[in-house]
């Protein structure tokens, strides 16, 4: 549990493809003939933002409406009074039947939620009360440190909203992925759920059309097509809802990947062809829709979209477009909102963030190296490449960052020494001194220029440790993720990937703070952060981390850091690689806040922890760290014989 104030926010959903299948495919329970529903969801730009902490007064919440209006609410954490809340269905109603499931099955006490800024549209068939339920859940996750995942914070809100005189379909809660595309598939009582990979920015644009739809009238009327179909009215709702949307979901899925954005918009043309073909005949008087054919129809549209459909369960309630790029969706917005009247908001899919970013501190005081660092910095140091390049230390960090993609580096610089590295990599040689260089390291006459064309210099005004050091980076990362290396450390590849491409797919597929692990002896802990937790089933390698400790004594990490499946003896030590993002940035500023002699990466992790989501992978690689004098000539052998070669431009 955590007395801070964690900020939270949670997105809309629209349903990209597959309207109405969620809760055709849960007919599989009495009719096994029935294919399983197919949705492609994905989160919308708006959404709720909040603040939320414990609270000792129970159930608190606040909700800042769009509209400017505020509702509140404050009753005690007692599960009769919010149940009685739930059912009674008034504007908090969500919000409470989510509060009574965490209290009936997880160890919760009461809880304040700000919702300080709301600007997702409400009633429009973007999910607004599904939105409440996963941030209400979401919050009671990150407050205690229930360590709820996805899919756990999905089951609590829906079953939170169940609770309320409203029902929805499962499909609603998937908007706790975020704003990324989402494949979900409703077979019986069996949900999958799997997130999409968007190959381009995709720009849609979602309209509402300002009319009326009656949606209780159009799932009664759909629902008489089953469990079985006794018309053929009945059997052209169940083959659209059944084979022929799984088809169009799965070249959907494709085009996604693909990031094709006028595929996307022409199939969104054809299934809405194929809706009015097979579904308005069961529900012709609201699924006529007279506003949304109308502006689909409009023929200026073409100049700005690639194509468009319904929303949600469709009728005159919202229209979504495939726009042909930014300028174009603003046009289109404003023609609609000129000649329909509609309020737009736009929708982006894009691909998930690469890490673009990486931190390399090499403002350490370099003691454990005195006298040498009195001449020579720690990050300086000489190496040995197999080619026989000698090169130094924190050049083989670079070449390693650039190895993984990385597109800018910050060198973090004690204050005074910006020109020494200003000089390595900014710097061309002398004209009479490249004659005389090896031929073997002539790439780099020219080659350390271009590295240094990626390369940021930040000082450190202050020693106050490596977390300190990497936090003065946080503006310069600009809110994106980055991939930090020790500036003293030699990482040799063992595989076809390097440690740090290993560590920037792993963020890219799970996006939160990752730490690269290595295994190391009881001896060597107290020379590294050392964590402990527990193995993935599903992915080799990656660990859920559930304690941290900072150079911990051996005693302290055999009864505490002990990670299963490891030789007796063996811990799971920092590799020297993280990707951090704003989380630990914030965490950062957190212990700087509080003050102290030294503020520790480690630590920051273990902070992150109690807030959300913390991994470890431990990567196939070798490291050796060249910042210690037991160790710096074993890393220079096993640089020469097993480093990086060449120019790393």
């Amino acid at each position: 549990m955590t007395t801070q104030t964690v900020d939270i926010f949670t997105p809309g959903r629209v349903c990209l493809f597959g309207e109405h299948s969620d809760w055709a495919g849960a007919y599989r329970r009495f009719n096994s003939a029935i294919a399983p529903g197919e949705v492609i969801i994905a989160g919308t730009n708006q959404g709720l933002h909040a603040r939320a902490r414990t609270s000792d007064r129970g159930f608190c919440m606040r909700s800042t409406l769009n509209d400017g209006g505020v509702e509140e609410i404050c009753v005690p954490m007692d599960a009769d009074r919010l149940l009685e809340v739930a059912q009674g269905g008034g504007f908090f109603s969500y919000a409470a039947g989510v509060a009574y499931y965490l209290l009936t099955f997880y160890h919760v006490g009461g809880i304040e939620i700000d919702n300080y800024r709301t600007d997702l549209p409400v009633k429009k068939g973007l999910s607004s009360s599904a939105a409440l339920c996963v941030l209400v859940a979401r919050a009671f996750d990150r407050v205690y440190d229930l360590k709820m995942t996805v899919r756990a914070e999905m089951e609590a809100a829906y079953q939170g909203e169940i609770l309320t005189p409203s029902r929805c379909g499962r499909m609603d809660q998937g908007c706790a992925f975020g704003q990324v595309p989402v494949r979900m598939t409703f077979d019986g009582d069996l949900l999958r759920t799997r997130e999409l990979r968007v190959g381009a920015h995709i720009r849609l644009l979602i309209g509402d059309l300002k009319g009326s739809k009656d949606t209780i009238r159009i799932l009664g009327d759909l629902n008489k097509a089953y469990p079985f179909a006794e018309d053929d009215t009945a059997k052209a709702v169940q083959r659209y809802l059944g084979t022929l949307n799984r088809e169009v979901v799965e070249r959907a899925a494709a085009i996604l990947r693909a990031g094709d954005a006028a595929g996307l918009g022409a199939l969104m043309n054809e299934a809405q062809s194929a809706f009015d073909a097979h579904l308005m005949p069961a529900c012709p008087k609201e699924l006529t829709a007279p506003k949304l054919h109308a502006v689909l129809k409009d023929p200026q549209l073409s100049a700005w979209t690639y194509g468009g459909k319904g929303v949600g369960s469709q009728g005159d309630g919202c229209v979504q477009f495939v726009a042909r790029g930014e300028a174009e969706r603003d046009e289109l917005a404003a023609y609609l909102v000129r000649t329909y009247g509609m309020d737009c908001f736009p929708l982006d899919l894009v691909p998930p963030k690469a890490v673009r970013k990486a931190v390399i501190p090499a403002a350490g005081l370099g003691s454990l190296m005195y006298p040498a660092t009195k001449a020579v910095r720690r990050e300086l140091f000489p190496v040995i490449t197999p080619d026989g390049i000698c090169k130094p230390v924190l050049l083989s960090a670079v070449e390693e960052a650039l190895a993984a993609g990385i597109d800018e580096i910050a060198i973090i610089v004690r204050q005074g020494e910006e020109e020494l590295f200003r000089s390595l990599f900014k710097a061309p040689p002398a004209p009479d001194y490249a004659s005389r260089v090896p031929s073997e390291a002539r790439p780099y006459l020219s080659g350390l220029c271009e590295i240094g064309q990626n390369i940021t210099l930040i000082t450190q005004d202050e020693p106050l440790g490596f977390g300190h050091a990497v936090g003065c980076a946080k503006a310069w990362a600009d809110g994106e993720p980055v991939l930090v290396l020790l500036g003293d450390h030699l990482y040799i590849d063992t595989g076809e990937k390097t440690a740090s491409q290993q560590l920037v797919e792993a963020y890219a597929e799970h996006r939160c703070p990752i730490v690269a692990l290595a295994q190391a002896a009881s001896a060597d802990v107290a020379h590294y952060g050392t964590f402990a937790g527990e193995w993935d089933e599903t992915t080799p390698g990656l660990l859920t981390i559930t304690d941290v400790a900072e150079k911990p004594t051996e005693d302290h990490a055999r009864r505490h850091l002990r990670t299963r499946n490891l030789p007796e003896g063996r811990f799971l030590c920092a590799y020297g690689q993280y990707v951090i993002d704003s989380a630990v940035f914030a965490c950062l500023d957190q212990l700087a806040a509080a003050g102290g002699e030294a503020i520790e990466l480690t630590t920051a992790f273990r902070l992150a922890r109690q807030q959300g989501s913390v991994l470890g992978l431990a990567v196939a690689g070798e490291r050796y760290d060249a910042g210690r004098p037991e160790t710096y000539l074993s890393s220079l052998i096993a640089y020469s014989q097993n480093g990086r070669r060449g120019c790393g431009v």
